[in-house]
C-alpha cells in the first residue's frame, strides 16, 4: 500500500505515528516555496504542517523545483504526502516518532512549468514565499532577464513572480508577500532584497514596481537549525515501512531539535506567520542576532574546537566520541567553563546558554546520526577564525591566563594541519596512522608554516599569522607557550600509541 490521500484511512493507528486528517489536504495554497531539499521538508514544512494540524495556519505549499533534473513523480503519486522520522535524544531520552506531513499541495518544475508558477501570483490566499536554494543560489546574475521563461537565477525567478503579483493586484499594498529565505547567509533577507532591487534596475522595471517591492513586501532575515540527514538507510526504511504498513518513497529523517528564527518588527507579518504559534521553536523577533550568536558559539564552535582532538583520540564519528565518558566531560567543560562565560551578557542570559548547551550535548550524542569528524574538518581554518578565535579573545578580556580546553583544541588543530603533498597536489595529513585529505583553502599556508622545522617555530609562525586570525595570537598572555606544550604532549602521545 502506497502513502496516498486515498489510503490515509487504511493506515493503522500507532502510538508513535501522526496521521493527518483528509480535510487538511483541501486547505488553500498560501505558500510558494523555492527548493525541494530535505531541510525545507524537515523544518519550515514541518512547522506549517504542525500548525495546520492545530487549526492555526490553515494553508498548504506549492513547491517550485528549479530544474528538470530528477523527477517530481513521487510527490504526484503520493499526493504530496511524506513521512518525517524524528529520531534522536531529547533531555537525554530517546525519541523515535513518525509524522505524515501533509503540507505540500503540489510540486511544479520551473524549467517546464513556469507559467503554472506565475499563475500562483494571482492567488489571493498566497501570502508567504520560502526559499532554500543553497547559499550559491542567492547571488546577483546581472545578465538575468526576468522576461525569460524562466529566469536563470533564483532572485530572477522571485523578481519575475513579484512583478506578476504586482500587475495582477494593481500594486496594492495588501498584495505584498512575506519572503523568508532560509539560506545560511547572515542577513539573508536584506541580501536577497538588495539583489532583487538591483536586478529590477538592471531590467528597467518601472519605479512604481520598485517602490512596491520595498513598501509592500517584508524580506525577513531568518536562521534555521536542524539536522535533516534525508532518506533513511535502506534497512531502516524497510523496517519502518513494515511497521507502519505503507510504502513511502519520500521518507526523511530529522533530529528532534529544531529552530526557525525569523526577524521582523512588522505587525502584519507576525499576523501572517501564524504558524509560529504552533511551536516555541519558531521564534519571531525584532533581532535574531542572539540566536545566531548562541548557535555559532555553543554549537558550531565546540564542533570545531574538538574536531581534531576527537580524531586524534581515535573517534571517527561524533556519537562515538560522546559515548566516551572522558570526551563527554571534556566537551561539556569546554562549553560550560570556557565558552558560556564569554557569551553571557545583555542579550544572552546564563539560563539561555545553559539550556542551549544541554540541547547541543543531546544533538552531538544522537545515536541515529553517523556524523563524521573528518567531514566537520572541511575549511577548518576559516571555521576556527570565525567561530573560535572570538571566544578566545573574549576569554582574555575576562582572564589573564590561557583557557585549558581551548588550548587543547587549538593545539590539536595545528597538528591536524601538518601535511605532505601527493601526486595530485592534495595536502595529506596523518593521525593515528591513518591518512586523510585536508579540505581547506588555507592548507598550503599551514603547509608552509609546518616547514619551519622545530615545533616551537611552527607554533609561533601559525599563531602570529595575522592573515589567518586578523590578530597576533602570540600576544595573548602565555597562550603560545601553552599551545606549544600541548602540541608536544599530543605528539608524544601519538608516538607512544604507534609503538603500542
Amino acid at each position: 500500500m502506497k502513502l496516498t490521500k486515498e489510503n490515509l484511512d487504511k493506515i493503522k493507528s500507532l502510538p508513535d505515528l501522526t496521521i493527518p486528517k483528509k480535510e487538511l489536504l483541501e486547505l488553500p495554497e498560501r505558500v510558494l516555496e523555492f527548493g525541494t531539499g530535505v531541510l525545507l521538508r524537515g523544518l519550515p514544512n514541518h512547522f506549517i504542517d504542525k500548525a495546520n494540524q492545530q487549526g492555526i495556519f490553515n494553508g498548504r505549499i506549492v513547491v517550485v523545483k528549479s530544474t528538470d533534473r530528477g523527477s517530481t513523480d513521487a510527490f504526484a503519486e503520493q499526493d504530496g504526502l511524506y513521512t518525517v522520522c524524528v529520531r534522536g535524544l531529547e533531555d537525554g531520552q530517546t525519541v523515535d516518532k513518525k509524522i505524515i506531513n501533509s503540507s505540500i499541495s503540489r510540486v511544479v518544475s520551473a524549467a517546464s512549468q513556469w507559467n503554472q508558477i506565475l499563475e500562483c501570483a494571482s492567488n489571493k490566499d498566497l501570502q508567504v514565499i520560502i526559499s532554500n536554494t543553497t547559499e550559491a543560489g542567492v547571488k546577483l546574475v546581472k545578465e538575468d532577464k526576468i522576461t525569460d521563461n524562466p529566469p536563470s537565477s533564483f532572485p530572477g525567478k522571485l523578481l519575475a513572480f513579484l512583478l506578476e503579483r504586482y500587475k495582477k493586484f494593481n500594486g496594492s499594498l495588501e498584495s505584498g508577500l512575506v519572503i523568508l529565505p532560509t539560506e545560511l547567509i547572515p542577513d539573508n533577507g536584506k541580501v536577497l532584497k538588495n539583489i532583487c532591487l538591483e536586478l529590477a534596475t538592471i531590467n528597467n522595471c518601472d519605479s512604481g514596481f520598485v517602490n512596491w517591492i520595498s513598501e509592500a513586501n517584508d524580506f525577513c532575515s531568518t536562521l534555521v537549525d536542524r539536522i535533516v540527514p534525508g532518506a533513511l538507510p535502506k534497512e531502516d526504511q524497510a523496517k519502518m515501512e513494515e511497521y507502519v504498513g505503507y510504502e513511502d518513497q519520500l521518507t526523511i529523517m530529522a533530529e528532534p531539535y529544531s529552530l526557525w528564527a525569523i526577524e521582523t518588527s512588522n505587525p502584519r507579518t507576525k499576523e501572517i506567520l501564524s504558524f509560529a504559534k504552533c511551536d516555541p521553536s519558531v521564534a519571531i523577533s525584532d533581532n535574531i542576532n542572539k540566536h545566531r550568536e548562541i548557535k555559532i558559539r555553543l554549537l558550531n564552535a565546540p564542533h570545531t574546537f574538538t574536531c581534531a582532538f576527537a580524531i586524534s583520540c581515535g573517534f571517527p564519528l561524533v556519537k562515538e566520541a560522546m559515548e566516551d565518558e572522558a570526551f563527554l566531560g571534556f566537551i561539556s567543560e569546554l562549553m560550560h567553563e570556557e565558552i558560556i562565560p564569554t557569551i553571557v551578557g545583555d542579550s544572552i542570559s546564563q539560563e539561555d546558554a545553559e539550556v542551549f548547551a544541554g540541547k547541543v550535548l543531546d544533538r552531538f550524542a544522537n545515536p541515529f546520526i553517523a556524523h563524521e569528524w573528518l567531514s566537520i574538518s572541511a575549511q577548518y581554518t576559516s571555521k576556527v577564525a570565525m567561530r573560535c578565535v572570538p571566544i578566545l579573545l573574549n576569554h582574555y578580556k575576562l582572564n589573564e591566563f590561557p583557557p585549558y580546553h581551548l588550548t587543547i583544541g587549538f593545539a590539536a588543530y595545528i597538528l591536524f594541519m601538518q601535511s605532505k603533498t601527493n601526486e595530485k597536489g592534495q595536502f595529506i595529513g596523518t593521525l593515528n596512522g591513518k591518512e586523510y585529505v585536508i579540505v581547506d583553502d588555507k592548507a598550503s599556508v599551514l603547509h608552509a608554516h609546518w616547514s619551519k622545522g622545530e615545533a616551537s617555530n611552527v607554533v609561533k609562525s601559525i599563531l602570529s599569522d595575522v592573515s589567518l586570525w586578523n590578530t597576533d595570537l602570540t600576544l595573548l598572555p602565555e597562550f603560545e607557550a601553552e599551545v606549544l606544550h600541548t602540541v608536544l604532549s599530543l605528539q608524544k602521545a601519538a608516538l607512544l600509541s604507534n609503538e603500542v
